[in-house]
């Protein structure tokens, strides 16, 4: 099953999308994908109630704006540095433990929403990473059950300001968080629809050209180490999300560097989780 969320901003109605691409009006049921929907069942309550009334739920058309298909969670944790490619265009050494940080929830936007370039801003970038859906309550969870809370995935850009994230006294989390950093989306497919997680490909191409290209094959550490590791310390709750890294191709490791400008256009996606497309846009009144 594919969740979806749809309409306007700070309006979303709950969806859902058919294996032939159509998209469901799901408001009927009575919830949006929020923390309780997932510690509740409700993955499984949704779909015994589409077998009954899928026939009457409206269609959703294509032009209508998707938001993030998870109803602000309530927390959204990233591992840096988890692709050796990346750690070393990036300046920095691979890690023996997975690099924590956090975007705000703030920073969630649609998948084919604008992201606006901070103000003063001179070095946004680009980050194409696979992020998981908890499904229930997670705390010291084993590696070999760490599967068992996973609700879904989801296509995750990953945007980042590198000056304030490394030249302002090395704080991830001032470059990680600014409105519109964190496109989520089109879709969170359910975990029975992808086979392996840690052998997906996944891209990114600016203005049309490949950028990142590569494969979740090449973590460094896998879905299974990630979550059973970060439930070490903290609780995770249903519908919070984690975001797994990103691969070699962003604008800090190019020579020169390369960052966003207004009017560029990020392309991305995830093996089995949709393409997003987002525009950069100055910060108004820049």
């Amino acid at each position: 099953m594919k969740l979806i969320r749809f309409g306007a901003e700070g309006q979303e109605k709950p969806g859902v999308q058919l294996t032939n691409g159509q998209r469901l009006d799901v408001s009927g049921f009575g919830e949006d994908y929020t923390e309780k929907f997932f510690e509740t069942n409700g993955l499984e309550r949704l779909e015994e109630w589409l077998k009954i009334n899928e026939d009457k739920c409206p269609g959703v058309a294509e032009d209508i704006r998707l938001g993030s298909p998870i109803c602000r969670p309530s927390k959204l944790v990233c591992i840096g540095l988890n692709y050796a490619k990346h750690a070393e265009e990036a300046g920095m050494k691979v890690p023996n433990e997975p690099v924590l940080f956090f975007k705000s929830t703030t920073a969630i936007v649609g998948p084919n929403d604008n992201v606006i370039i901070p103000k003063g801003s001179e070095k946004t970038d680009w980050e194409v990473e696979l992020a998981v859906v908890i499904g229930k309550k997670a705390s010291y969870v084993s590696k070999e059950n760490a599967l068992d809370y996973v609700a879904g995935y989801v296509l995750h850009n990953d945007v980042s300001e590198r000056a304030y994230q490394i030249e302002k006294e090395g704080q991830w989390c001032k470059g990680k968080g600014c409105d519109t950093f964190a496109p989520l989306g089109p879709f969170m497919a359910t975990k029975d629809e992808i086979k392996d997680p840690n052998n997906l490909h996944l891209w990114l191409k600016l203005n049309g050209e490949m950028m990142q290209d590569s494969s979740t094959s090449d973590f460094i550490f896998n879905i299974q180490e990630s979550i059973s590791y970060i439930s070490q310390f903290m609780t995770l709750l249903p519908g919070d999300v984690i975001s797994t890294g990103t691969p070699f191709g962003v604008g800090l490791g190019l020579t020169p560097p390369l960052y966003l400008k207004p009017g560029d256009v990020m392309e991305l996606g995830v093996e089995g989780l949709g393409v997003s497309k987002q525009t950069a846009v100055a910060y108004p009144g820049e």
